[in-house]
């Protein structure tokens, strides 16, 4: 580490911020929860490398309004290089200091076809309808989500780039039902094993209402849940966001699927809707987080280069987790990512109403 490199200012942290607000437009979302908070992450650790101050009080955090704008995985490339040119970052270059790094994943890419995905959905709307462990969210309740997650992200240390990841690791949040009370522990986010609020108002004051791209149980249970009505309201609220209004509109919609807690009536109405969004395939077999095999549900980014996958069990079609894998050339400063690299995978392991914050329900079966 350079000792005499000077800790960036408040103009560069401001130059930053609106770097990625402007890649946030141009890229596909998906991941948004996630990748944003990584990316907070890696500028806060850059932050803290740099920090020579004897007083942490007096170290300045950026951070983003809560809930999360979108920030793909292709914005934490953008925002290394932003990181680069204001703190040379020594050492092997890591976020948070309990979570290890290692080669970027990989992955065969699965056979796609556009053949069935109208009966794929239809089976996974069935069941996603008659989820019998589903209970309604209570005033004072939480949904309790747990996942396995990891993810490839480009590392700059002394001003060279290479790509990386983060070990695959249990992920825990925690969301009241009208989305201003929460909790989040994730070491790929947070050094502390206690994790950290995500109760509003946020650092800045602000108490953003609830949407599409930052939902709560209580936005969701209002939502159509006709599919045609239910993928109008999808175009309309996102339409200038992401690469294509197509693209924007599927991982919008896998984002709700991944982390957060739609009814069944909704759930089975956003598998009918993706079903009438043009492009989206079958893959043959995709792999989850946790290395559960199954057939996805698809669409490709044909500017990024990246297929979105949602996967299910091949028989129960039950929801395993997704993943973004790339399955064509990136161009530009993502030159790095090479067809087969798994961008983002996860594998949700239990989906709960818990009465209290950091409540974890008991297994059962």
């Amino acid at each position: 580490m350079s000792a005499n490199t000077s800790r960036p200012g408040p103009g560069e942290w401001e130059e930053a911020a609106r770097l990625l607000s402007r890649t946030a437009r141009d890229l596909p979302t998906g991941r948004h929860q996630h990748h944003k908070e990584r990316l907070m992450a890696h500028i806060e650790q850059a932050q803290r490398a740099r920090d020579t101050s004897p007083d942490p009080a007096k170290a300045r955090r950026l951070r983003l309004p809560r809930p999360a704008i979108a920030l793909p995985a292709l914005a934490a490339a953008v925002a290394a290089a932003v990181i680069a040119g204001t703190a040379s970052t020594g050492g092997n270059g890591d976020g948070p200091g309990r979570l290890a790094t290692g080669p970027a994943l990989t992955t065969q890419i699965g056979a796609a076809s556009p053949d069935g995905v109208s009966r794929l959905l239809d089976q996974v709307s069935l069941v996603a309808a008659k989820d019998g462990h589903h209970p309604a969210l209570e005033a004072g309740q939480y949904v309790y989500i747990e996942s396995k997650t990891a993810d490839t992200f480009v590392k700059t240390v002394d001003g060279k780039s290479s790509l990386a990841s983060h070990a695959l690791h249990k992920r825990q949040v925690w969301y009241s039902a009208d989305g201003t009370k929460g909790w989040l522990i994730d070491p790929a986010v947070n050094d502390s094993p206690e994790g950290e609020t995500l109760s509003l108002p946020d650092e800045q004051g602000n108490t953003p209402v609830a949407g599409l791209n930052h939902p709560s149980y209580d936005y969701l249970a209002k939502l159509p849940t006709d599919p045609d009505a239910l993928l109008a309201k999808i175009y309309k609220e996102t339409r200038g966001h992401g690469n294509s209004p197509d693209q924007e509109a599927f991982t919008t919609i896998g984002d709700l699927l991944g982390e957060s807690y739609p009814p069944p009536a909704l759930s089975k109405a956003l598998f009918k809707a993706a079903a009438r969004i043009p492009g989206v395939v079958t893959v043959n077999d995709a792999v989850d987080a946790v290395g559960r095999h199954g057939v996805a549900v698809a669409r490709l980014d044909e500017k990024s280069g990246q297929r979105e996958e949602w996967i299910f069990d091949t028989h129960t079609h039950v929801f395993l987790g997704q993943r973004s894998v790339q399955v064509g050339k990136a161009g530009g400063p993502e030159d790095l990512v090479k067809p087969g690299t798994v961008l983002f995978t996860s594998a949700v392991l239990r989906r709960a109403v818990v009465d209290d914050i950091k409540q974890v329900p008991a297994h059962t079966g």
